[in-house]
């Protein structure tokens, strides 16, 4: 999961595919120093990972996409040993950098957006303008997108487009799709996105395509993107030494949304309720501000990509992780419906 952007830039282990969201901000948040550790939760096509390795910080990647992984190597071995590249999930990124580093990390950064290669390759079934097979997986395993299209109750579906796509239109686009799949399975993108464009229809004055929600509700849903992004910022809370950074960029609201309360639920403790004055309040775990930042004119207008992205930055306090059965509390993630099993 990496939000790149489509510019080629050469930097260090030779020209980069892509150059990531707010490089530059991404950076100075974290401001690396020679010898310290930084989690690059969110590979893709490592362009964070280089602008670290600049300034000579030390490196663990992490990304769950093997063919990320693959195109990584040579900047594996152009690193001079301070790039250590995981395949695996940035929710497990505290167990991966403490088993290297027991003492933690100075910094992690998340970059929580569909990655640009995995989206321009049809093959891999992120696209709604390119036809490939109706995949959308970042991990090569578990249910595909055509999975849960072609089994999922109506109103399970329905659910799904609405909340993780905030698609208006969701009821109308899950029955269209019961009846379309009562005649013959979804098995392509293009299939998909031509069902629901006639669902929807496209006025002129629309700026997004028909389809843009409902492809991206299901890319949600395929890899549990927001458990996963829940789960790695309280993995982020457990690995970072205190003074440690956190800094997280996302693409849209539901993904700020859980980054700002995971913020302010750990820099904010919880007032003793005069109902009950015995109640500890809870250390907090992280200082942040509340302002997000955005991408400059000048980068929006380079990268389309970059124009919906958020910057939010927390500093890691020497209070202890907290623990609990409520750690996730904070990300209040919906109830939706089981994953169906794979076709495979």
């Amino acid at each position: 999961m990496a939000g790149d952007g489509g510019v080629g830039e050469p930097t260090v282990g030779g020209p980069a595919r892509h150059v990531p969201v707010l490089l530059s901000e991404v950076v100075a948040a974290l401001s690396p120093q020679a010898g310290e550790v930084i989690v690059d939760g969110t590979f893709g096509a490592g362009g964070y990972s280089r602008g670290l390795l600049e300034r000579d910080a030390t490196v663990v990647a992490i990304d769950r996409d093997p063919t990320a992984i693959a195109a990584g190597h040579p900047l594996v071995s152009s690193s001079g040993g301070r790039l250590d590249l995981v395949e695996g999930r940035f929710s497990s990124l505290d167990e991966i950098a403490l088993q290297r580093f027991a003492d933690g990390v100075d910094g992690v950064v998340l970059d929580i957006g569909v990655s640009s290669m995995q989206i321009d390759e049809a093959e891999r079934g992120f696209s709604f303008q390119k036809d490939g097979p109706l995949d959308m997986r970042m991990a090569a395993s578990g249910p595909t997108a055509a999975d849960v299209v072609n089994r999922i109750k109506p109103g399970d579906l329905t659910r799904i487009l609405g909340i993780l796509g905030e698609e208006r239109h969701a009821g109308r686009i899950s029955r269209a799709i019961a009846a379309r799949r009562a005649e013959r399975p979804f098995t392509t993108t293009l299939d998909l996105a031509e069902t629901i464009a006639k669902v929807v229809g496209r006025s002129p004055k629309d700026k997004i395509d028909p389809a843009t929600r409902s492809f991206q509700a299901l890319r949600i849903f395929v890899n549990d993107e927001l458990g996963e992004l829940a789960r790695a910022l309280v993995a982020a809370e457990r690995a970072l030494k205190p003074g440690g950074r956190l800094v997280v960029v996302t693409f849209h609201s539901l993904e700020d949304r859980i980054v700002k309360r995971f913020l302010r639920d750990r820099s904010s403790p919880p007032s003793a309720s005069r109902h009950m004055p015995d109640v500890a309040t809870l250390p907090s775990t992280f200082t942040a501000s509340n302002k997000a930042i955005a991408a400059s004119p000048e980068e929006a207008e380079r990268n389309p990509r970059s124009r919906s992205a958020k910057l939010r930055v927390g500093v890691r306090t020497d209070a202890p992780a907290r623990e609990g059965d409520d750690l996730l509390d904070f990300a209040a993630l919906p109830s939706l419906a089981a994953s169906p099993t794979s076709g495979d």
